[in-house]
């Protein structure tokens, strides 16, 4: 079946010496694995490898066989063009990172249009926006709505949160817990849009911590989550 869709490549991985196998997010179908042929040594063919680098945003007409195999791309083109995601140091660590944990956490081969939309608005707003320190915590967060486990905040008042469990709790348990100034950020993070995330003036120390925290959290949620290996170059980036 032939499908023209917006897509977000998630990663891009090389596959023998001349081609690459292609992790997208379909609007169409969610999750989609293509493979690219020669694509890294052909110089007149209409897909290019630049085209391919995480989280850009593109049009693809694909061939899609639903079998769990790899699919096949047969045009693309750029659906949004980045003025900075992919050369801006700290946004282009970001990316990588967020690309990683993007990858890692959604699996279905579905439409979810509410979720791709969150994603194609939210990467733009980074692009065209320079107080970006706090993106990742507030997008990792806002991200969780869209599995089904977002933090539970009838109790939001209370000392402690439950990673385990989800939820603000009075009485601490043996499960790891969000606590102190930490859960100060935390919670501020809960109650905003995109355009206040400046306004939390965190150091490196509670950012990485936090940071850790929400990492975990999906660990503990996200069936098969695995932690994302590029954390170490953000932390680097970021302090």
């Amino acid at each position: 079946m032939q499908v023209t869709t917006k897509a977000i490549i998630l990663s891009a991985l090389k596959y023998g010496d001349t081609s690459l196998i292609v992790k997208a997010y379909t609007l169409s179908d969610g999750v989609k694995s293509y493979l690219l042929k020669g694509v890294l040594s052909s110089k007149k063919g209409k897909l290019k490898a630049a085209y391919f680098q995480p989280l850009s945003q593109l049009e693809i007409v694909a061939q899609h066989k639903n079998k769990g195999t790899l699919e096949n791309i047969k045009e693309v083109k750029v659906n949004y063009h980045y003025q900075s995601l992919h050369t801006n140091i700290t946004k282009n660590a970001l990316t990588f990172f967020l690309a990683e944990m993007l990858g890692n956490s959604i699996h279905e081969e579905e439409a979810n249009l509410e979720l791709f939309g969150f994603l194609e608005a939210s990467l733009q707003w980074l692009d065209t926006n320079d107080h970006i320190s706090n993106f990742h915590l507030y997008f990792l967060l806002v991200l969780t709505r869209y599995f089904g486990i977002y933090p539970d905040t009838s109790e939001i008042n209370a000392p402690y949160f439950d990673l385990t469990e989800a939820n603000f709790v009075y009485i601490p348990s043996l499960n790891p817990l969000v606590l102190g100034e930490n859960l100060n950020y935390f919670k501020r993070f809960l109650g905003i849009n995109f355009d206040a995330i400046h306004t939390i003036k965190m150091n490196k120390k509670h950012r990485q911590e936090l940071l850790k925290s929400i990492i975990l959290y999906y660990e503990l949620h996200l069936h098969g989550f695995r932690k994302p290996k590029s954390l170490e170059i953000l932390n680097q980036v970021f302090s």
